[in-house]
């Protein structure tokens, strides 16, 4: 007979312990575990036939070959996966609740064109998913959904039709009649997610999951989870701000430092090719604390907007804000200010903004950062035609950073007159022939865009 026991996992890391506990050992975390009813004898279903052979091979012998992707005919998408989706892969799409995953998940569908495409619903019915649709733009001829929780009958659908996509949502709603475990629990999230892998890998269909996440801003479920995809995805973004963001957090086929920018509208996911062009806004001019930063995400160059506000401080300590920022970081740079600069801000409030809503961790921003905090603490216009990019030490010196030439490439592209840039790298650009129609001012230290930004500056009140 079948011999049941019960042992208790951690929902944050997958750890099993044969009694509850209240912090895990493992991770950390306290008031994870759960319990787990285990029986000996418990029938895993139907085997799957493992294609091609298991016995081991020389590596000398093996043929490598570019793996052949599925293009989404969506750029962004394209970008962040690495080129496209690769047949039989697995992929997790996470973010916050209300977010457009399943707005993106179902668009990108709509948008295979001959493909049959499969969408499997555990949280909406058949008409909601209709009513959806039905403002995405897209051709929805070839696409197959279904509003079902089983995970056995969501795989004998896909055996019937043969689709050439599959997106299950979401991986918390869906269970296996195999495990004794209530529909989102770690023993149900764990199983379910492992007998879609091994239908992928044997039926070379493409499938993504779509997965909550918790109140941490982490993905819900067992770590055990991430292990096993094959692709990351994390969707964020402010929910009172139109744009989006579709971050690749593992990608077993491609770079984990491209980005994929959207705006939410009312038909749907907007694909934003150019981000320049969004983020900075055209009435800047003549207002004091703004800087424009050339930023880099992963390999697209784009500027962003950095605002600030000093004033006095109300009370007797005074605030530290950052929002898109890291704020440890703000504090370090005014630290340099202080120190490198001689400019006393120990009695007043400092507030910074990346405009747009984006969360910024290029360091290349810092020297704009600055810029921008002695602009509104002087009060001073800075040139609206001058873009900054450089990176702040500790000693006040501008460090060298990463993709020069296609940020000043950016810059010149949407009319800047002239760029500040680490004095290091200016030697090395051929300015005449790639740059022609663009200052490029090399600086060493703060001090030297200092003077430079004040020269070109403009005194706003008085």
């Amino acid at each position: 007979m079948a011999k049941t026991t019960i042992q208790y996992v951690c929902s944050s890391c997958g750890a099993k312990a044969p009694q509850l506990l209240g912090r895990c050992p493992v991770c950390g975390e306290w008031g994870t575990y759960e319990e787990e009813v285990v029986t000996s004898s418990k029938v895993r279903g139907e085997r799957l036939e493992v294609r091609g052979s298991a016995q081991p091979q020389r590596l000398q012998d093996v043929e490598a070959s570019e793996e052949m992707r599925l293009d989404m005919h969506n750029g962004e998408f394209n970008r962040v996966l690495g080129g496209g989706l690769v047949p039989g892969s697995l992929v997790l799409l996470g973010g916050e609740p209300g977010i457009g995953k399943s707005t993106l998940a179902l668009q990108v569908l709509m948008q295979q064109g001959e493909r049959k495409t499969f969408y499997a619903s555990g949280e909406e019915s058949v008409r909601q998913l209709k009513l959806r649709a039905e403002r995405l733009a897209g051709n929805a001829e070839n696409l197959f959904i279904s509003s079902e929780t089983s995970l056995e009958r969501i795989l004998d659908q896909v055996k019937e039709l043969e689709p050439e996509i599959v997106v299950i949502d979401s991986i918390q709603t869906i269970g296996t009649g195999d495990v004794e475990a209530t529909i989102g629990s770690v023993t149900q999230v764990r199983e379910c997610a492992a007998r879609i892998l091994e239908f992928a890998k044997t039926r070379n269909i493409p499938f993504i999951i779509i997965g909550h996440i918790n109140k941490e801003g982490s993905l819900a479920g067992p770590k055990v989870l991430e292990h096993i995809v094959d692709t990351v995805l994390q969707f964020e973004g402010d929910q009172q701000y139109m744009y989006r963001i579709l971050r690749a957090q593992k990608n077993r086929f491609g770079s984990t430092s491209e980005i994929g920018i959207y705006e939410m509208r009312q038909e749907g996911l907007r694909e934003v090719t150019n981000p320049s062009e969004l983020l900075l806004s055209t009435s800047r001019e003549g207002l004091s604390g703004i800087a424009i930063a050339a930023t880099v995400e992963g390999a697209r160059p784009f500027l962003i907007e950095v605002q600030a506000l000093v004033s006095s401080a109300a009370y007797g300590t005074p605030q530290r804000s950052s929002t898109g920022f890291d704020g440890r970081r703000l504090n370090m740079l005014l630290a340099v200010l202080e120190k490198r600069v001689g400019f006393k801000l120990l009695q007043k409030d400092v507030f910074l903004n990346i405009a747009g809503g984006l969360k910024v961790q290029d360091p290349a921003i810092d020297l704009a950062v600055l810029a921008a905090v002695l602009s509104s603490n002087m009060d001073i216009a800075l040139d609206a035609g001058t873009c900054l990019c450089g990176e702040v030490g500790l000693a006040g010196e501008i460090r060298s950073v990463n993709r020069i030439e296609q940020r000043i490439s950016e810059a010149r592209k949407l009319g800047f007159k002239r760029i500040i840039v680490p004095a290091e790298q200016v030697e090395r650009l051929d300015t005449r022939k790639q740059h022609a129609g663009i200052e490029v001012i090399g600086v060493k230290k703060v001090t030297d865009a200092f003077r430079l930004l004040i020269v070109k500056g403009e005194r706003v009140n008085g």
